[in-house]
């Protein structure tokens, strides 16, 4: 059997045209730009509020990680409490989608992380 065609013809699309390619690299730039931005944003608000950090640290784990998920330092019960009584989600790793986080809903996760930590 044989993969399907269409992915390699998306990939085709985008880099054998120039124009296409510089608007593909363009929003990879925003898209990685949004998920730093949301990275710095939640530390600056745990640190503002004066969580504490799991890892017996400080938050700088957050914004020194790169990707779309970051490891928060939550225990597998804070990260299943923060999902059953706080509704944020993340693994039961305490790892979560930087890419979910916007301008709206840090500082409830923030809280959030602050009622699981100060539980348990």
């Amino acid at each position: 059997s044989n993969p399907p065609r269409h992915g390699m013809e998306i990939v085709k699309f985008v880099l054998a045209d120039k124009a296409n390619f510089a608007s593909w690299e363009d929003e990879l730039k925003k898209m990685s730009g949004r998920i730093n931005e949301m990275r710095s944003a939640l530390r600056k608000q745990l640190e503002e509020d004066k969580v504490k950090s799991p890892t017996g640290t400080d938050w700088s784990h957050i914004t020194s990680q790169i990707g779309m998920f970051s490891f928060t330092g939550l225990s597998v019960e804070q990260a299943k409490n923060c999902r059953s009584e706080q509704h944020v989600y993340l693994l039961d790793s305490g790892r979560i989608s930087m890419a979910g986080l916007n301008n709206g809903n840090v500082k409830f996760v923030a809280k959030a992380f602050a009622a699981v930590i100060d539980k348990y």
